[in-house]
């Protein structure tokens, strides 16, 4: 059976949801669990770009700051259901191919996630990320509604 699951999440309550699932199913088949924030950075274009630094390092802040509270719920969550959980934040502009990488470099053998967080036209404009994961990835995925 599975050993490690990758569980990407990005605190939308789909995701949430996912994750309880995820680490229930951890819990019954003995694996450990990578739980994965995936930042996307900011990203303005602008002519002129004096005093964005400002803006930028509030928003790297309020990212972090956010990242870091989703994770902590994670291992909360991973906790309460014995599972051994490490908890990882990366930062990319293409949050499906990270999942992917990060299922080979952490050494999963499963992704487990939401299949949507997004919604609306955000979603339609984007593009699942889980399906994109589905796509690319060569480690099975299993995806929660």
């Amino acid at each position: 059976m599975y050993k490690h699951i990758l569980i990407p999440i990005d605190g939308s309550p789909l995701s949430t949801q996912a994750l309880e699932k995820a680490l229930d199913f951890a819990h019954e088949t003995g694996a450990e669990a990578t739980v994965l924030v995936v930042m996307e950075p900011l990203q303005v274009f602008t002519l002129n770009p004096t005093g964005m630094e400002i803006a930028y390092a509030e928003y790297d802040r309020q990212n972090n700051e956010a990242a870091d509270g989703i994770l902590s719920g994670a291992r909360e969550a991973a906790k309460q259901r014995m599972v051994a959980c490490e908890t990882v934040k990366l930062e990319s502009t293409d949050p499906a191919s990270t999942i992917v990488e990060a299922a080979d470099k952490y050494n999963c053998d499963l992704i487990a996630m939401a299949s949507h967080g997004r919604s609306g036209f955000k979603a339609f404009m984007l593009g699942s990320v889980t399906m994109k994961v589905l796509a690319n990835s060569k480690t099975p995925v299993l995806v929660y509604r």
